[in-house]
């Protein structure tokens, strides 16, 4: 048994299944859970912000 998979769907802002996914170049992940893909842009924009935090320090 396989495990589940979730994705975001940055066109529709919508959580997808793995067995139900849309096109790959819409989408964010893979997650494990609902909830992460839910919160994929939040995640992503967390680590954007502390990527260029360290790149500051570095320069």
């Amino acid at each position: 048994m396989s495990e589940r998979a979730f994705y975001y769907n940055v066109r529709t802002g919508a959580v997808e299944e793995v067995e139900r996914k849309s096109q790959a170049k819409d989408l964010m992940g893979p997650y494990g859970t609902r909830e992460e893909a839910s919160a994929a842009l939040a995640t992503a924009r967390a680590r954007t912000e502390a990527w260029d935090a360290e790149d500051a320090e570095e320069g």
